[in-house]
């Protein structure tokens, strides 16, 4: 069993620093631009969103029958 720890180890090590491609500084940061830029978008819109049903439910509230 101790052998099978060892081997998977080993070929995780492998793996990770022969067989992966990992992206350059300058890809790492225009992807996390991309990733801030969508997440600011995605909370203005919930943002406003929110406002708009707000301000609907305040009007129906202030109508009386």
């Amino acid at each position: 069993m101790f052998k099978n720890i060892v081997l998977y180890c080993k070929d995780t090590y492998e793996e990770l620093v022969h067989k992966t491609t990992w992206p350059t500084r300058k890809e790492l940061i225009h992807s996390a631009i991309v990733v801030l830029i969508a997440s600011v978008i995605i909370a203005l819109v919930v943002f406003a969103m929110d406002k708009v049903f707000y301000n609907l439910m305040q009007l129906i509230y202030s109508i009386k029958f």
